[in-house]
Formats: C-alpha cells, sequence, structure tokens
C-alpha cells in the first residue's frame, strides 16, 4: 500500500516540505536532530518527522531516499517516533568529502546507542526496509531497491502496541540540505520468521 494514502502526519514540521502524488520532499534546517544522552550528554529532540500510527504487528515499510547533503551529520532516513525518550532511526550522515557513515541508533528509555559503517560519500541515494514483528524490529538497505542487506535487529520495550513510523531529515549542524523520498510501500512482512529460516 502506499505509505502516503494512510494519512501520515507531522511531528514538529520542517523549514518546508512539498508533498507530491509519489514523494515527499523536504528542506531541512539547521540545528535540527533525534540523539538521547548516551556520551555526548546532551539530548536534541527536534528533528521533523512525518509518520502514521499502526497497531499491525507484522508489515514491512520500504523507501527510498536522496538527498543533497553537504555539511556534517545531515542525515535523512526512516524513524520509528514513539516519544522523545523511545525511538529508532536509520540514515546515512554525512562527514565529509571522502566518507559519510551508514547507520542506525535505537533509543530505549531515554539512552541512544549509533551502530555504523562508512561508505563513500558519492552515494547519494539510499533504498531501506523496516520490518516489524511484534516488538521486534529489522532494519535493512539496499542501492538498487531489489537486492536488500540486513544492518540489524533490534527490540524496542515500550514497542509491542500501537507504534508511530516513517521518515524523516535534519541538519545537527548549520547545514541545510534537499532531501527526496519516495517509493513508499507498506506491505505484509518481508522479514522472514524463526520458522522460515530453519527450513
Amino acid at each position: 500500500m502506499d505509505f502516503l494514502k494512510l494519512g501520515p502526519k507531522w511531528t514538529r514540521e520542517p523549514k518546508s516540505a512539498d508533498i507530491l502524488e509519489n514523494r515527499l520532499i523536504v528542506t531541512t534546517q539547521s540545528g535540527t536532530d533525534l540523539w538521547a544522552r548516551t556520551y555526548y550528554g546532551f539530548q536534541n529532540d527536534n528533528a521533523p518527522v512525518f509518520q502514521i500510527e499502526t497497531d499491525d504487528r507484522y508489515f514491512s515499510f520500504t523507501v527510498k531516499t536522496e538527498f543533497e547533503s553537504s555539511r556534517r551529520f545531515d542525515q535523512c532516513g526512516v524513524v520509528m517516533y514513539l516519544d522523545s525518550d523511545n525511538w529508532f532511526k536509520a540514515s546515512i550522515e554525512y562527514e565529509n568529502e571522502v566518507y559519510q557513515r551508514l547507520g542506525s541508533v535505537v533509543t530505549n528509555h531515554g539512552y541512544s546507542d549509533w551502530a555504523t559503517t562508512d561508505i563513500p560519500s558519492g552515494i547519494k541515494s539510499m533504498w531501506y526496509r523496516f520490518s516489524r514483528r511484534e516488538s521486534d524490529f529489522q532494519i535493512e538497505c539496499s542501492e538498487d531497491g531489489v537486492s536488500f542487506r540486513q544492518m540489524r535487529i533490534f527490540h524496542m520495550w515500550d514497542g509491542a502496541g500501537r507504534i508511530t513510523y516513517g521518515v524523516y531529515a535534519c541538519s545537527p549542524t548549520d547545514g541545510s540540505y534537499k532531501a527526496t523520498f519516495s517509493e513508499m510501500e507498506v506491505t505484509e512482512c518481508r522479514w522472514e520468521s524463526d520458522a522460515d529460516w530453519k527450513k
């Protein structure tokens, strides 16, 4: 099902956004981010989030991201924002002209982690597939929208019931850039069950 037809809503609106028939274009605002406490000590909770609510316990959400990021930590990707202390995001964060960081953050009860791998800065698009199995989740990425590879599996302590998920874009430092989200689709769960992979 087309994500945009499910009636997503803003949790904090961006500097500007255009919602077209099959895509969302966001212009980020400087000083926006999602991070909670760990290591750095501070908490930033002001990134624009565009998401839907669901109590479906088994599904997958796929999206293509394209971005013109150029300042450190510029990012856009998939998000599950339950509240300021419980959320998840996956994205590419710009670092410099040589490399950027493909990674994800899981925040449970007010503390974030950060798992990353370095990729070339010349990559300016990425697909993500976010899947749910009750209160457990999987995030995958793909450069072509066909072959996906797992980034991580994680648990949300407050993710067993009704959740909210979608996309986000932000610029934690002094940047502002255009992020485009397209091919947004919600399908039956494409994360194989334990019984599937044991066959």
